[in-house]
């Protein structure tokens, strides 16, 4: 089988199930595991500075606002780079316009070119959905055994971690997706917040991340603040956290913690269990070990 994978989250789920020697094509994006750095780029970003970091994330939002406003694509997609490979299997999304190609180009540009590869489409809305997905990635590449092993490993490490914060205080948490303007965290980002022992006071399970003002994050009394803005490492997370705190936009007291957005929150793979463990180790940080390659302390 020869398989596109337009999504960093697929990219992952593909290869942890065993299917990684089978793609041929990723996007742009799709730099982990390492090995992915090494298939056809089939898709590109259409940001202006977006691939090189150049954008601040103002201008990435105005950018961003103004091209769906216009009708315009987010993502550049190499209908030569499909023809070459004419893949067997494409797997995409149609979540959000801003993560990924939309599927009816992708499905438009399959009948141009007259590939007769099949498109499916991962669309996961709650943490138990990106767990799910997982099992679907593996039917459809012929990896069902692989993919049903890695969810029990998955849920089993949820599992222990309720034993563990299960009847603790859960803290008031705000988990910012986007510091400018901000935007609450949705979709799986609040049961991440849940299973690892807290309260989400912005984002709802299961609906999109939302635009938010300073003004509600603070009414919000969120105890412990998390920026993880996405499409950011740990590092560049960390610079925009103490933009945050510098400007004065938050709640004094309140802790304010910078993650790898990346690699365990905003992406629907196998890391979002990670995720959930580094925030755990965040808001109980007694009885859950740390986990410093994803989450560093910005202000007290």
């Amino acid at each position: 089988m020869r398989i596109v994978s337009l999504l960093p989250s697929a990219t992952e789920i593909l290869f942890a199930v065993g299917a990684g020697d089978d793609v041929v094509g990723v996007s742009f994006e799709c730099d982990f595991p390492p090995q992915a750095r090494f298939r056809r780029i089939v898709s590109t970003s259409a940001l202006s500075g977006a691939s090189t970091g150049a954008s601040t994330p103002g201008q990435i939002d105005s950018e961003v606002s103004a091209r769906l406003a216009a009708g315009e694509d987010l993502y550049h997609l190499d209908e030569g780079a499909l023809r070459d490979l004419d893949p067997d299997l494409i797997v995409t999304q149609d979540l959000c316009a801003v993560c990924a190609v939309d599927v009816g180009h992708v499905d438009a540009a399959l009948e141009h070119l007259g590939c007769r590869g099949q498109v499916l489409t991962v669309d996961p809305q709650t943490l138990d959905d990106v767990i799910d997905s997982v099992l679907g990635v593996g039917s459809a590449t012929g990896h069902l055994q692989a993919a049903e092993e890695l969810v029990a490993a998955l849920r089993g490490r949820l599992g222990a971690l309720a034993q563990t914060v299960g009847k603790r205080p859960r803290p008031r948490v705000a988990v910012l997706e986007w510091t400018d303007p901000p935007f609450s965290a949705g979709h799986w980002v609040p049961d991440m917040v849940a299973a690892a022992g807290g309260t989400s006071v912005l984002g709802v399970s299961g609906c999109r991340s939302q635009r938010t003002t300073w003004a509600d994050v603070t009414a919000a009394s969120a105890e412990i603040v998390v920026v993880a803005p996405c499409g950011y490492g740990l590092v560049a997370a960390g610079e925009q956290a103490r933009a945050v705190v510098a400007a004065g936009h938050l709640r004094p007291g309140a802790p304010v913690w910078a993650v790898d957005a990346d690699a365990a929150f905003v992406r629907p793979g196998p890391r979002l269990v990670d995720g959930v463990e580094a925030l755990a180790a965040i808001l109980h940080p007694d009885v859950v070990a740390p986990r410093p390659d994803l989450a560093a302390l910005i202000s007290t």
